[in-house]
């Protein structure tokens, strides 16, 4: 009987255990594929703010998750992702990009040469907070043969900033009385609203480029 007891609460705490580490590689691992993969391009409210904000929200209302391990492993994706979008972009180059981009997301590129070309080294850690940027700029910055140990310090900057700074920002703001008390509603909605807008831009560049694909001769 004893035996089954502990073997009972050795296999809960598996369970809980199991998604607690899922629930750190599911935002982990948007975190990275936002720019590393370049699923923020057609995706870029659900790998963005909202969902750092929101994982602190769920850290602070859950015992069992640690804001500490969160808050870096978002860092260090964030990090890891930019850092593959800076190589992909040096080897593949623009025609890459150009191709497999939308009316829409060539303008939005273009307007990211012109942010690199104006803020240099300060593009990298700012664009961690502009959606249209986020994903582009590593690339942009790799396409355009910026430094790489220029990028590297502006990156770990940026990912530090946003990726450590969001999260705790979600986590910290818990601690309001009106915030704790619906923390899970809150981070709900920020994510619901997320995919919403999400869906929405992944259904416009698709518009635009079936058009285009229409009016071509």
């Amino acid at each position: 009987m004893l035996h089954t007891a502990v073997l009972d609460q050795q296999l809960s705490d598996f369970l809980n255990a199991s998604g607690i580490v899922l629930f750190y590689l599911v935002v982990w691992g948007l975190v990275f594929a936002g720019t590393g993969l370049f699923v923020g391009a057609f995706i870029p409210f659900i790998t963005g703010d909202s969902l750092l904000f929101a994982s602190g929200l769920v850290a602070a209302a859950s015992p069992n998750l640690s804001i500490a391990v969160l808050a870096l492993g978002t860092g260090i994706a964030a990090f890891i992702g930019d850092q593959v979008g800076f190589v992909m972009g040096r080897h593949f180059g623009r025609p890459y990009l150009d191709r497999r981009s939308g009316p829409r997301m060539r303008r939005i590129i273009d307007r990211v040469d012109g942010f690199y070309r104006k803020y240099g080294w300060w593009s990298v850690a700012v664009a961690r907070f502009i959606p249209w940027a986020r994903v582009f700029v590593p690339w942009v910055a790799g396409i355009g043969a910026m430094n790489y140990y220029k990028f590297l310090t502006s990156n770990l900057v940026g990912a530090l900033a946003w990726g450590v700074g969001l999260t705790l920002t979600g986590y910290y703001a818990a601690s309001i009385p009106a915030v704790k008390s619906a923390a899970y509603v809150i981070a709900g909605i920020f994510i619901t609203l997320s995919i919403i807008a999400s869906v929405r831009t992944w259904r416009l560049d698709r518009r635009e480029r079936r058009g285009l694909n229409h009016s071509a001769p």
